[in-house]
Order: structure tokens, then C-alpha cells, then sequence
């Protein structure tokens, strides 16, 4: 590939801030998901899943719809929850407005998993990230982090 002359390279602070991010982004989410399937068997896919499950107003989503709440292709939605179903997480129900669509639905079993598996997750999150930070460099960072999703639209509000 050739190297044009316009393009705005980043320079060496700049590429050593994207170079750490991209590292803490990558050990942060693989800590995390041992920790998680150390103590209580489960992904972080799978905790997302079931968070935004359990976040819903009646503890289920048309797959679509977790989709992009996970920010994740519909089919890698269908593959998971296929595979969280063997384990009795979750359920798929037929949509009665849409006789192809589907829900899926937090069971019994999914509700006691993330109850268990919640108190270790905040305090991994709290002990590898907000113990590190002080309130303000929290407060700066969510004020960076939601300029930054915003400018590649992801951002809510």
C-alpha cells in the first residue's frame, strides 16, 4: 500500500494514548470475563445478554431490538442466545403481532445467574477501574467518552 503524504498521521503522544487504549480496552474486557466464568460460569456475553434482559420492562426483547442494545449483529444475538437456551438463561417466546418475530426472555434460572454473578462484576469494575480515579477524573471521563460516542452516533442522549 503506498503512503500519501495528506493523510493525518497520528504522532507519537497521540499513537501511544490509541496504542494504551486499545490495550486496557482488550485486558479490562478479558479480566473481566475470567473473573466472571472463574466465579459464577458465565461470559460477559452472557452477563450482557441478561443485564439487558433484566434492565427490560418485562425481563424480555424481540432480538432485534437486543441487538442493538448490545450493539452486536442479529446473528451473533440468535447464535448466543441458541447457546445461552442449552444452559436454561433465557427462552425465545413467539411475537403474537409478528408470527416470524421472537422474543427472548430471561428465565428463572438466567435471573438467579446474574444475582450471583452482579455483586463480583461491580466490584471487579470498581476495584480495576473507579478505585483508580478520582470524581472528577470520573466525571472527565464520562464527559470524554460521551463526546466520543456521540461523534460515531452511538451516544442516547
Amino acid at each position: 500500500m503506498a503512503v500519501t503524504n495528506d493523510i493525518p498521521w497520528l504522532n507519537d503522544d497521540e499513537q501511544r494514548m490509541w496504542r494504551q487504549w486499545m490495550g486496557l480496552n482488550a485486558e479490562l474486557l478479558a479480566t473481566l470475563n475470567r473473573e466472571m466464568q472463574a466465579d459464577t460460569g458465565l461470559s460477559n456475553p452472557d452477563y450482557q445478554v441478561l443485564a439487558v434482559l433484566t434492565e427490560s420492562a418485562e425481563g424480555r426483547m424481540r432480538i432485534s431490538d437486543l441487538a442493538a442494545s448490545l450493539q452486536w449483529e442479529r446473528s451473533r444475538v440468535s447464535h448466543h442466545v441458541v447457546r445461552m437456551e442449552k444452559r436454561d438463561l433465557v427462552s425465545r417466546q413467539g411475537c403474537p403481532e409478528d408470527g416470524r418475530g421472537a422474543f427472548v426472555r430471561v428465565t428463572e434460572t438466567g435471573q438467579a445467574a446474574i444475582e450471583q454473578a452482579a455483586p463480583g462484576h461491580v466490584r471487579a469494575v470498581r476495584h480495576l477501574v473507579f478505585d483508580a480515579l478520582t470524581t472528577d477524573e470520573v466525571a472527565q471521563l464520562g464527559e470524554i467518552f460521551h463526546r466520543l460516542r456521540t461523534r460515531v452516533g452511538l451516544a442516547t442522549e
